[in-house]
């Protein structure tokens, strides 16, 4: 079943390479031209740390 608002994104997306000649630096420039002008402040996340979990011992199946 193909739902109709992703195939709407694949087209726009498709256009929008189109384009630019698939010229991913020409897609990214574009973008962020149109998120400057757009008047939205842009909000930047620092990444979030990755908790460590604490490692099991491997064990030797001693069964057998």
């Amino acid at each position: 079943m193909k739902d109709p608002i992703v195939e709407e994104v694949r087209r726009h997306r498709m256009e929008h390479t189109r384009k630019f000649g698939g010229d991913l630096a020409a897609i990214c420039a574009d973008l962020q031209s149109v998120q400057r002008s757009s008047g939205h402040e842009v909000v930047r996340l620092a990444p979030r740390k990755v908790k460590p979990t604490r490692a099991r011992s491997r064990r030797a199946d001693t069964r057998g």
